[in-house]
This record gives structure tokens, C-alpha cells and sequence, in this order.
């Protein structure tokens, strides 16, 4: 098994990719030319699993952690090099189900330890990349050094940092989760009040989990859909919510009722988005915070 690894890294938005080469080639950075990846993402996995696809260069299935916060932050993560990439590509989306493909142009350059990716990304534009390559016994002080100084030549400024990953930028589209919501609302039991509700759910770690309503002939005992779909996030290991989307068949705007707005607050913050809608239809953007203003936290009280 292919040893665990880590890293320092940073993302942020480049707005001018001329100038940012030039500068890193001026600090000495190893230019290595340009790759061309294709980069698939499966759901229902601990963490992030993506099969990256690359020409020139050799493919490799890439399992990893990291906390999606703007900044430099540790990531830990396992490569391993694969054969016969299209045939796994189709037998992990058979098993697990692809969650979204990320396709790139990618300028790599080397300076010491540190890679640092020119990434020019369908959908999404420009990005810097830095990651700093620890050692097994480093404490990664070293490496947070090299970053900052690093991100101080280069002139990235807080403003450009990004938190999230190509995945879960591409992932985070109302139409893509509203989608997902009403694949769920197909698969509602609501018998008794014949309103269909679905929900789904961004995890931090870049999974879609959704949930439909569930009724009860004795009422009380029937659950929301947002409470089915806390309930898929749960059980995969996520903690936290990164976007929320819900859509129902009998209303173009269809908000969460209170306790399930107290219910996502447990998982989410108040800037977490919320999309309320139809896929290919009316849209409200909102957020946790709007929803539910002074949600009740039991650290906090």
C-alpha cells in the first residue's frame, strides 16, 4: 500500500497567469512544462477519491483530506499509480457513482519541495496553486514557511485565497444539488399529505447526500427530508454541511420548516447556502443565517 503522505498547500484565483509565471520562473522555480488532467471524483467515499487521468504523465487514483478553509493548510493523501484507467474509471462509477469530473490545464513548475501548479480550470478559470511536500518526520513548520514566503514573492494576496476545491466549487451550483434534490423527491413516501420533499446536502468533504420526507400513519413519527438527508451525512462520517438544496413537487419555493432549519444549523454556519427551487426553474439563493437568525447553540448560550 502505497505510504501516506502530506503536504502545505494554498489555492487561490489568478487573475494574471503572465505575470505570476513570470515571476515564480525569476525565483529560480524548475518550469516543467504544461499537463493536461482530467480529474474524476466518486461519491459515497471517507474523505475525497478522485482518478486523475493526465497526458503526458501517468494516471493515478488520489485518496485525500483536508479542511476546506482559505489559507495554508495541511492536506494528507495516498497515490497510487493505476493501469487500465478507463476500465477503473467505469467500475468505481458502477460501485460508488461519480460526483463530478474537473478537467484542467495545468502549468507545473518546481521550486525546491514546493510544486507549484499554474491551473487553467473548465468552468471555473485561473488558479495558483502552491504545496509544499513534507517529510514523514517534518512537524510541517518548515513547510508553512515556504508557503508564506512563497505566497509573499508571488504576490497572492488574502483577497484571491480560495478554500475549496475545484470539486466542490464545480459542485456547488443551485442546479447541480437542485438536481439531486429532486432525484430524492422522486422516492418520497408522503401518502397521507401527497407533498413530495427533496433534499440534498454538500458535505465539507465534498460528498452529495440526499433524503426524501418519510410519513407515518401516526403522524409524529414521519420525518422531513432534510432530517433523511442529515441522517445519509452522518452515517457516511461528514460532520458538516457545506450547501444545502431543497426542492418540492408542489411548490416553486419550498423552505424548511423550523425545526429543520434548528436541524441544519447544527451541521452548517449562518453563511452556509441554501437553494430553494426546481432544477431548470425558479431559484431562491439564501443562507442558514437568513433562515434561522440567532439559532439556538448550546455553546454559545
Amino acid at each position: 500500500m502505497a505510504a501516506r503522505r502530506r503536504n502545505i498547500e494554498i489555492k487561490a484565483r489568478d487573475r494574471d497567469p503572465a505575470r505570476t509565471l513570470e515571476l515564480a520562473l525569476g525565483l529560480g522555480a524548475a518550469d516543467e512544462g504544461d499537463l493536461q488532467q482530467r480529474d474524476t471524483y466518486f461519491e459515497r467515499a471517507r474523505g475525497r477519491l478522485k482518478l486523475r487521468e493526465q497526458e503526458p504523465g501517468e494516471d493515478e487514483l488520489i485518496e485525500y483530506r483536508r479542511a476546506d478553509e482559505a489559507g495554508a493548510r495541511a492536506s494528507s493523501y495516498r497515490r497510487l499509480p493505476v493501469a487500465a484507467a478507463g476500465e477503473l474509471r467505469e467500475a468505481l462509477d458502477a460501485a460508488l457513482g461519480t460526483l463530478v469530473v474537473v478537467t484542467k490545464r495545468r502549468r507545473l513548475l518546481l521550486k525546491d519541495n514546493v510544486r507549484i501548479h499554474l491551473d487553467e480550470v473548465e468552468g471555473l478559470g485561473g488558479f495558483i496553486e502552491l504545496e509544499a511536500v513534507a517529510g514523514s518526520d517534518s512537524d510541517l513548520t518548515a513547510e508553512q514557511a515556504q508557503v508564506a514566503e512563497l505566497r509573499e514573492r508571488l504576490e497572492i494576496g488574502d483577497d484571491a485565497l480560495v478554500g475549496e476545491s475545484y470539486s466542490d466549487l464545480l459542485l456547488d451550483s443551485p442546479e447541480l444539488l437542485l438536481s439531486r434534490a429532486a432525484e430524492a423527491m422522486e422516492n418520497a413516501y408522503a401518502p397521507y399529505s401527497n407533498f413530495k420533499v427533496g433534499v440534498a446536502l454538500r458535505g465539507a468533504g465534498g460528498g452529495i447526500f440526499t433524503g426524501a420526507n418519510v410519513e407515518n400513519a401516526s403522524y409524529p413519527q414521519g420525518q422531513c427530508a432534510e432530517t433523511s438527508a442529515i441522517g445519509a451525512l452522518i452515517t457516511s462520517g461528514e460532520t458538516r454541511i457545506a450547501a444545502v438544496a431543497v426542492t418540492a413537487e408542489r411548490m416553486d419555493i419550498c423552505p424548511p420548516c423550523g425545526g429543520c432549519r434548528q436541524r441544519l444549523s447544527e451541521f452548517g454556519g449562518p453563511a452556509t447556502p441554501v437553494y430553494l427551487g426546481r432544477p431548470g426553474g425558479p431559484l431562491e439563493t439564501t443562507s442558514l443565517g437568513a433562515l434561522l437568525p440567532l439559532a439556538f447553540d448550546l455553546e454559545a448560550r
